[in-house]
């Protein structure tokens, strides 16, 4: 099991070396800061205890823990203590969907009711409506109400009791598929497709399918399983003190937000999560396919645009933001794509966040109820990417681009030959006219002066990229686009004039 975990964050290293060396020493000396930020946080939200982590390129490179996980008997926190991650279950239960997708035992698109009988024939918002699919349920598009903090309070109960409540009717704020609202219903209804399809209650076949797979020995489902001093008790700051919450027991609603676990195991996950990018060659060593990883990221169902969020750094910018499957999606002022999620239950709250282009994730857990860890996590975060200059990681050069690019360099600046190169697509010599491109390419290089070095291409992806010209007096950029055809050819096509590089 173990040796297992091993390979997986071996792999995930070895591909990350090339472009991330010296960056963990960049975040190392960022600790000091990101500890004094999490004392600060804790103190100003009066949380009984905080533990946090920083995954960087498949491995926990800090954690560290403030306070107390059980007030009574003095337990301190540490990265060992179990804590209730609530909402951050979701993506567990989402990611079992996916693995039972990939071995052909169901489709997401499908009725929801060939499972859940009790599903069938429900009162939509109107007679158009389509029925409820296993997609929808995944994504918060089933049409049902927002229910926090009710769903909250419907953790332990029982699975007859849950067909009851489903059987009574469900009423509908919108119809399915046509908006975004959070709903953990749907999650608890994915538990019962789990179980209906596996044959296993959801809780063992998400625990022998990914817990054991990952080496996540201490994450739990009931809390009675679990040694009182390593589990975190919860807690609500009333008239000036804490006051301990009572722990709900496992149920047919766990599958929305029942999970237990500890900062050592839950670093894991997150390393597994980080380990699907980039896209690559390498065996498969995960509980499930790397692009299920990654199709679980995308971003599915809208949710909003912000023009003027105002992000830790003071930066005022867009944010957009979308559901994935389990887990919510965001891009930022500054094109960084994130991948998170937060927990809240009455006693914990918590949240994880990754940014898959820097290798870089962080995870917080509070015993206090509905503790925002999401505000502190994305201040450090942000504040690390920021102050540091962490490097994204660079995308790989498809060796079409390369050849394009070196036949380009053969063809500038005369253009001579370039009608009967076979390097450009049918419609190049409709859309661009060998006298401009020349007149254009000539008076260029004649600017920049002699050559000095040609820069490797950067590329957009695998059929789109640019590349520098280094000129004694000035640079140039080119920039081309492939067609989709086999071999790619060059369709689209642009020279500028760029400032000179600064030595």
């Amino acid at each position: 099991m173990m040796k297992r975990l091993s390979s997986i964050i071996l792999l995930s290293l070895c591909v990350q070396i090339a472009w991330g060396q010296g960056s963990e020493e960049k975040i190392k000396a960022f600790i000091p800061t990101i500890d004094q930020l999490f004392k600060q946080y804790a103190e100003q939200e009066k949380l009984p205890s905080v533990v946090y982590g920083i995954v960087y390129q498949g491995k926990l490179i800090h954690s560290h823990s403030i306070g107390l996980a059980n007030l009574k008997e003095k337990i301190p926190a540490s990265t060992q203590m179990d804590y209730r991650i609530a909402s951050m279950t979701k993506s567990f239960t989402t990611m079992a969907i996916l693995k039972l997708r990939d071995e052909g035992k169901l489709q997401l698109d499908e009725p929801a009711h060939h499972y859940i009988p009790e599903l069938k024939n429900q009162r939509y918002v109107t007679q158009d409506a389509p029925e409820i699919s296993i997609r929808h349920l995944m994504t918060h598009a089933a049409g049902f109400p927002e229910d926090n903090p009710w769903g909250d309070r419907q953790l332990g109960i029982s699975e007859k009791a849950f067909s009851e409540m489903l059987s009574k009717g469900i009423s509908f704020s919108t119809n399915p598929g046509v908006s975004f609202e959070y709903s953990n219903m749907g999650f608890a209804l994915l538990g019962s497709i789990i179980k209906k399809v596996s044959g296993k209650p959801y809780q063992i076949y998400i625990k022998e399918q990914i817990l054991k797979p990952l080496g996540m020995n201490d994450t739990y489902w009931e809390y009675a399983d679990i040694p009182k001093n390593k589990l975190a008790l919860g807690y609500r700051w009333i008239n000036d003190t804490w006051v301990e919450q009572p722990l709900e027991h496992d149920g047919a609603y766990g599958a929305m937000g029942g999970l237990i676990t500890s900062m050592e195991d839950f670093s894991r996950y997150v390393a597994f999560h980080l380990s699907a990018w980039p896209e690559r060659n390498d065996p498969e060593t995960g509980p499930i396919k790397r692009s299920s990883v990654r199709e679980m990221q995308f971003p599915w169902n809208f949710i909003g645009v912000n023009a003027q969020q105002k992000y830790p750094n003071g930066q005022v910018g867009l944010n957009f933001s979308a559901y994935a499957y389990g887990l919510s999606f965001s891009k930022d002022y500054a094109n960084r794509t994130s991948v998170s999620h937060s927990g809240g239950l009455p006693g914990f709250g918590s949240n994880w966040r990754i940014f898959p282009d820097y290798q870089l994730g962080i995870i917080s857990f509070s015993n206090l109820t509905y503790a925002n860890m999401g505000r502190i996590n994305l201040k450090i975060i942000d504040s690390l990417i920021n102050s540091k200059a962490l490097p994204k990681r660079d995308l790989p050069i498809s060796a079409i681009l390369k050849q394009r690019q070196s036949e380009i360099m053969q063809l500038l600046p005369q253009w001579n030959q370039a009608e009967s190169s076979g390097l450009f697509a049918i419609n190049f010599f409709s859309d661009y006219f060998i006298p401009v491109l020349k007149k254009e390419a000539e008076t260029l290089f004649g600017k920049i002066g002699k050559i000095k070095k040609v820069h490797e291409m950067v590329p957009e992806n695998q059929l789109r990229g640019k590349f520098r010209i280094e000129g004694e007096k000035g640079d140039l950029e080119v920039s081309f686009t492939l067609s989709p055809e086999n071999p790619a050819l060059i369709q689209e096509f642009h020279l500028y004039e760029i400032k000179k590089a600064q030595e």
